[in-house]
């Protein structure tokens, strides 16, 4: 017997609490992916972008930035553009960060849309799983009382085996799921501190240039 027929024998003795519970990893893993692929092209835009001006952060160079954020769309550059532009009305540093901080939680909420519905349908999984097995176990019981004293013994095997195939399917969706979510939440931590740094060296680089340029004055 193959590892597919296994599978399917497995499916098919699972009993109807199996199929909702396929429902949920078949959307757990789309999501996955799809935030997955999303995620990950965030991140080499960010990586493409943080080179093509990190020469321009470390001097403080406010037009260079400008003129990539123009013809390249990254959200470092969102984030330092709405930096940037606070420094035409404000030069204080606590302005320009609270500015920038905002473009980054905007950004957060695309970063980690639909992300939490991956836990969510982790803790469903296990609980139809759970809800398969005691549904399970209470037919199997039902139906032991009503059999033959000879068969009662096979048949309370038999039942117990299909209703822990449920629980069993449960865990096994549950698991990867929650890996998959612990996975985004690191990948989405990633990007947004990457971005933060961004921000901190861009506020950095003003601030030593502003002291420069007071101390030329003086």
């Amino acid at each position: 017997m193959s590892f597919t027929d296994h599978i399917i024998a497995f499916l098919q003795n699972g009993g109807p609490f199996i199929y909702p519970i396929a429902l949920v990893l078949v959307v757990g893993l789309a999501i996955t992916i799809e935030r997955w692929l999303y995620l990950s092209a965030a991140h080499r835009t960010n990586l493409k972008a943080f080179d093509l001006i990190k020469d321009a952060l470390k001097t403080g160079d406010l037009e260079t930035i400008l003129k990539h954020a123009q013809t390249h769309k990254a959200p470092v550059f969102d984030v330092l553009k709405s930096g940037i532009a606070r420094t035409q009305h404000a030069n204080r540093r606590e302005d320009i960060e609270y500015a920038m901080e905002e473009t980054i939680m905007e950004y957060m909420l695309r970063l980690e849309k639909r992300t939490p519905f991956i836990a969510t349908l982790a803790n469903i999984a296990t609980l139809l799983g759970l809800l398969g097995t005691i549904m399970g176990l209470i037919a199997a019981f039902s139906a032991v009382a009503s059999a033959d004293p000879a068969e009662k013994a096979n048949l309370l095997s038999s039942s117990i085996s299909v209703a822990m195939n449920t629980t069993a399917f449960g865990l096994i969706t549950a698991i990867p799921l929650i890996l998959f979510h612990s996975g985004l939440q690191t990948k989405t931590a990633t990007i947004v501190d990457s971005i933060e740094m961004v921000g901190i060296k861009l506020l950095n680089s003003l601030s030593f240039k502003k002291n420069s340029d007071v101390s030329r004055g003086e």
